[in-house]
């Protein structure tokens, strides 16, 4: 079997490892990335194209724009409807992606034909999006007798809405993060999949201990309740607070598995819970901090997060400080809990469940 990714970027890697577990399988897979990553993640086939960027003038410039269409909260103003609808916020937004896709089919159509993009046997579109906001390939592609996967994270179904023409067309709609399922008729639950054999673990502590905060965005992480309360407590003589922030992943890693504990986010304001920055800490065996609403609570029972708020932050790391064995005590239960749940070849067996339960293989 062939299967093909579609993405804006390899936002955390997590294409490599479905590549890896596709593959694993005996099955094909590739991956076509829009724009380079910010970090040093692979990028498959990568377009490189043009009107789109991560970088952090490109996301300030978009959300001043959405203050203006939408209103004060710009680019994190979230939208209504089950599920929300993307629709232009105005007559020249419409002009603007009609622009971008006209642009963007010379390079496009290009890439099609050079790897030819229609003979694969399923395709997985992530973030919901393909080349183009009109969805004109995915109607390619299902006029040709092809299944369409959507993987929504965060912000897609959040502050942006499925894509009309895609959604009415998906095979199957899939998500990591617990809140969406509330947000579409459709669509089911994937632990976010990650290489656990990748980190051996030593379940020791440092002298001092070390507290870490790996923020992606500020904002949806509420680092400036975090970073403050860290601060205060690295006053001690037997406390360190490492803000790991704009490295290349190797080198965030590294210095991540040199820690205690990491702290997540506060506020849910992102989504709930945690993402891949906790799953990566799970499987180096840190004590992971987060906060979890009571319906992720019920929906992972067995979770091994040390479950705060941000009224409750400071007292709750003081606690641990105090008592380092139960930071030993969550170690170890959080490599035991993310191979169980997030190694990929486990959340591949959900995945190809899911294929046969649609009909796809």
């Amino acid at each position: 079997m062939k299967i093909l990714y579609i993405a804006p970027e390899n936002t955390v890697g997590t294409l490599s490892l479905w590549k890896e577990a596709h593959e694993a399988r005996g099955n094909e897979c590739t991956f076509v990335t829009l724009y380079p990553t910010k970090h040093d993640y692979e990028r498959g086939i990568c377009l490189n194209l043009p009107l789109v960027k991560a970088n952090p003038l490109y996301m300030k410039g978009r959300h001043q724009y959405y203050k203006l269409a939408r209103g004060r909260e710009g680019d994190y103003q979230e939208k209504n409807g089950y599920p929300p609808v993307w629709e232009p916020n105005s007559f020249l937004e419409k002009k603007y992606f009609q622009f971008r896709d006209w642009l963007w089919a010379f390079k496009v159509e290009q890439v099609i034909k050079e790897f030819n993009l229609l003979k694969y046997d399923i395709v997985h579109l992530d973030w919901g999006l393909e080349f183009y906001r009109d969805g004109r390939f995915v109607k390619t592609l299902v006029a040709a007798g092809v299944p369409i996967v959507c993987t929504y994270h965060g912000q897609d179904l959040r502050t942006r809405g499925v894509i009309p023409a895609i959604d009415a067309v998906s095979s199957l709609n899939l998500t990591s993060e617990l809140d969406l399922l509330k947000k579409h008729p459709d669509i089911h639950y994937l632990f976010l999949p990650y290489d656990t054999g990748q980190h051996e673990p030593v379940f020791n502590m440092n002298d001092t201990i070390r507290i870490c905060h790996s923020p992606t965005d500020r904002y949806y992480k509420g680092s400036e309740t975090i970073i403050p309360i860290c601060e205060e407590l690295a006053e001690r003589d037997n406390v360190e607070f490492v803000l790991i922030e704009n490295l290349p992943h190797a080198e965030a890693l590294r210095i991540k598995q040199s820690c205690d504990i990491l702290i997540d986010q506060v506020h849910n304001r992102g989504g709930w819970g945690y993402g891949m920055n906790s799953v990566e800490a799970l499987s180096m065996g840190l004590c992971c901090v987060t906060e979890l609403v009571d319906e992720y609570v019920k929906f992972i029972p067995d979770h091994p997060f040390v479950n705060v708020n941000s009224n409750k932050l400071k007292e709750t790391l003081e606690n641990l400080i105090l008592n380092p064995e139960k930071i030993l005590e969550y170690k170890k239960r959080s490599r035991e809990w993310v191979i169980q749940y997030h190694d990929m070849h486990n959340t591949a067996n959900i995945l190809y469940g899911y294929y046969k339960d649609r009909g796809l293989t």
